[in-house]
């Protein structure tokens, strides 16, 4: 006679490997939405300078000894919040109770935010900023040899656009981090702090934080970003997640999930981010 061997099964998930995000490392969420689907913020232009008409030869065509005078322009950008998402499955009561509690509302819910949620949030973020860019330089072949070159265009484009040196970072991919690693001139910081680890910091280049984020995240031909944190606002409005035990025509749980997000790179501060795509 066969002989019917048993199965057991354990009380495991294999769950899958996710990253978390890292936004909060190169964007910023100084715009508050809170009331309102629309913010307008201004942008005022300034005055040129003028040689000071110390004896008045100058006074037949201009009123003032200072120049002539030059009103200021207060023009407006509009942000209107487009990324209204939503989720939602039910868990049915005997599921649970029969797969030895491993389907469970709340594990179910994390495990859709951290496969599901914070990706999507994270590549239309980053797509943005690459749509937004100021300086992109036209696609080129990235190597270990001229890596290194080329992350300092970017940081000389930056500089020569007055960006603040603090807050700069670089995004990279693991491949282009593994090329970087390989370069000659590469220098791995020694200063990075277990708390900068832990929020996806993994090296320093020439004052540059080195943000690594998976290739799945970014376009196929992402090379590298480099960005200041101010030039980007990436709001979430609501980031609402609900369990509701046992609702009208479900026996067992319902799990529903609202995220309502943008990103939006300021006009002023386009020049704070460059793209340099792979050819």
């Amino acid at each position: 006679m066969p002989i019917e061997l048993s199965t057991n099964y354990l009380p495991y998930v294999d769950e899958q490997f996710a990253t978390e995000s890292k936004l909060s490392l190169f964007t910023n969420e100084d715009f508050e939405f809170d009331g309102a689907n629309t913010v307008k913020v201004y942008k005022v232009s300034t005055s040129k300078m003028n040689d000071y008409d110390r004896n008045g030869e100058k006074q037949a065509t201009q009123p003032s000894r200072y120049g002539v005078l030059e009103n200021l322009n207060a023009t407006t950008e509009t942000f209107t919040l487009r990324k209204d998402r939503s989720f939602t499955f039910p868990i049915d009561k005997l599921d649970e109770d029969e797969t030895k509690q491993q389907l469970q509302g709340a594990s179910a819910l994390a495990r859709q935010n951290r496969e599901v949620t914070i990706p999507e949030v994270d590549t239309y973020t980053i797509n943005q900023m690459i749509e937004g860019a100021g300086h992109k330089p036209n696609a080129k072949g990235l190597t270990d040899k001229n890596i290194y070159d080329e992350v300092m265009n970017a940081s000389k484009a930056l500089d020569d656009a007055e960006v603040p040196d603090a807050g700069r970072v670089i995004i990279v991919t693991p491949d282009v981090f593994t090329l970087i690693k390989k370069n000659k001139d590469f220098i791995k910081s020694t200063e990075i702090g277990q708390e900068m680890a832990i929020r996806g910091v993994v090296a320093m280049i020439d004052g540059l934080t080195v943000i690594k984020v998976p290739a799945n995240r970014v376009p196929s031909d992402f090379g590298f970003l480099v960005a200041h944190k101010s030039a980007t606002v990436a709001p979430q409005k609501l980031a609402e997640f609900k369990i509701h035990e046992n609702p009208p025509f479900i026996s067992g749980s319902l799990v529903e999930g609202r995220v309502v997000y943008d990103a939006f790179v300021l006009d002023n501060k386009k020049k704070a981010i460059y793209y340099q795509a792979t050819s």
